[in-house]
């Protein structure tokens, strides 16, 4: 009898952490939409001062009055999402805070602002690098034989096809930090997967740009970098841990 009156009482107490994480996980999204939901509004409040900023002085067309409305949505959602990226990600590290030790639980968070500013690195090198470089050269292609005129629509894709990914790609550092901090990775296991990895990043840079060797080149040389400074980074962090419990 008592043992079918404790099973009750675990499973009630299950119930209430379940139902506890269901209300925390609603509380995180409906935080992170209103936050969204502000700066998308803050955005396209202000478009008028964001549209030369974007275009760089680039005459585009557009084919209707949807085109217009889904150019501006898009670039305020755009710069919504990754304004938005820090809170989104103080919200999760909320949620699953309860499940991560203590130690785990300050490393993420100490994370989290190199996480903005390796973001907005890749955003700026995809923008002030990349897309300029790899537009202008398939622009002169195309001017050689055709009269270029672009819309709205694609050049506005084609910008966030080459900066968007490097936004996250640029994380990748922190990421292989914060792998070996909590323990998953370690410097010589990097090392030994290299290989991989550099194809990896072969295969991305060929599908977040046009196929020819100068755009890939482009892309993938900083994104080689990258890694091989993930993996100093990492070796950093795996030293200390060492040292740590040495003491």
């Amino acid at each position: 009898m008592q043992e079918a009156h404790l099973d009750k009482q675990v499973v009630e107490e299950d119930e209430q952490t379940l139902v506890e994480h269901i209300t925390d996980l609603r509380k995180a999204i409906i935080s992170s939409l209103i936050f969204f939901g502000v700066c998308f509004i803050g955005i396209l409040v202000t478009i008028n001062y964001v549209i030369p900023f974007v275009t760089d002085g680039n005459k585009l067309v557009m084919l209707g009055p949807l085109d217009v409305v889904r150019f501006y949505t898009g670039i305020a959602g755009s710069l919504s999402l990754g304004f938005s990226a820090p809170f989104i990600g103080y919200q999760a590290w909320k949620f699953v805070k309860p499940a991560m030790t203590t130690k785990e639980s300050k490393t993420a968070l100490s994370f989290i602002p190199g996480i903005l500013i390796s973001f907005l690195t890749g955003i700026a090198f995809g923008f002030f690098i990349v897309f300029p470089t790899v537009y202008g050269f398939l622009m002169g292609i195309g001017a050689q034989n055709f009269e270029m005129m672009i819309t709205a629509k694609e050049y506005f894709s084609f910008m966030l096809m080459t900066t968007i990914p490097l936004g996250f790609l640029f994380e990748v550092p922190l990421l292989l930090m914060f792998l070996t901090a909590i323990g998953i990775v370690t410097p010589s296991k990097l090392r030994q997967i290299r290989k991989y990895g550099y194809l990896v990043m072969a295969v991305v840079s060929a599908l977040i740009t046009p196929p020819d060797l100068l755009s890939q080149l482009i892309v993938l040389v900083p994104l080689i970098v990258l890694y091989e400074l993930g993996i100093i980074l990492s070796n950093v962090v795996f030293q200390r841990k060492w040292e740590k419990k040495e003491q």
